[in-house]
């Protein structure tokens, strides 16, 4: 059974993060089933860092716990 993992990236009109494309990806590739959560303007992009209080998106959340951004994530798995 595959582990889950919350991603809250921006997607929207005018923008993809590319830090948002890379932590979905890294996360498919170690296995996980994504749960992939667009924020689509930004007020709710600010409205999510202000609830969570983070200063950036994307941000991943494995077993309810947050991991951080892109470079977290890769030192959540040992990455280079």
């Amino acid at each position: 059974m595959a582990q889950s993992a919350t991603l809250y990236r921006i997607v929207s009109e005018d923008h993809v993060c590319p830090y948002g494309v890379k932590s979905l990806d890294l996360l498919k590739r170690k296995g996980f089933d994504v749960s992939d959560k667009h924020l689509k303007s930004d007020d709710e992009a600010e409205s999510f860092k202000q609830q969570h209080k983070v200063d950036s998106t994307p941000q991943t959340f494995i077993d309810g716990n947050r991991i951080g951004g892109y470079d977290d994530l890769q030192r959540y798995f040992e990455e280079d």
